[in-house]
């Protein structure tokens, strides 16, 4: 096993890390954003079925697509973030599943059922949306995940026009960049451990 991360590490990543609303106007390189992909994919998830999709919305043409589709608070957040994401999961992820588990080339067959199939896309999904999150943070960027839009709207103007997208589905939306901390509130509180948490 590895030691621990350093302190300022943690700190960067969780502790001082913010949600962050107000964007700096500076660069974010679309090579940043891929690398925090490239860093992000390694993290778990069942079978290795990685159902997550991204969408990196950055160009004002996109921009134009996707504000009005964003719950009214969150519109100018996204307007002004230097990127965008649309973290997303395949309904079909399983066909993947050759190519992702290739030591059972049976597991393809485990997600047969619909219902089981989206169960584990979602839950997945969402894993793989928070290690973006994480890996985001790791590489210097700040973060402001949203739930506020209309996801429905999403789905139909970015993923059913398209075959290879058409059994994508929103899951949640985050905004990248280097976040202007001038405007934060003070931290609200988290649970303590005796709160949140049973040791059995």
């Amino acid at each position: 096993m590895s030691d621990p991360l350093s302190s300022a590490s943690l700190d960067q990543i969780f502790i001082s890390a913010r949600t962050l609303g107000t964007w700096q106007d500076k660069d974010v390189p679309e090579r940043l954003i891929k690398d925090v992909y490239d860093l992000m994919k390694f993290g778990p998830t069942s079978a290795n079925c990685c159902p997550a999709r991204f969408v990196f919305v950055g160009s004002d043409d996109a921009k134009a697509r996707l504000v009005p589709l964003m719950d009214e608070g969150n519109r100018e957040k996204t307007q002004k973030a230097p990127w965008t994401v649309i973290i997303a999961h395949d309904l079909e992820f399983h066909q993947k599943l050759d190519e992702l588990f290739p030591h059972n080339l049976d597991a393809k067959n485990w997600f047969k059922d619909p219902m089981k199939r989206a169960e584990t896309a979602f839950r997945n999904g969402t894993l793989q949306g928070a290690y973006l999150m994480m890996a985001a943070r790791a590489m210097g960027l700040d973060c402001g995940p949203m739930s506020g839009f209309d996801r429905v709207g999403v789905d139909k103007e970015f993923f059913q026009s398209e075959p290879e997208t058409e059994n994508w589905t929103a899951n949640f939306i985050c905004n990248l960049g280097y976040g202007d901390e001038s405007m934060l509130f003070p931290r609200s509180p988290r649970l303590k451990f005796e709160d949140a948490c049973k040791v059995l």
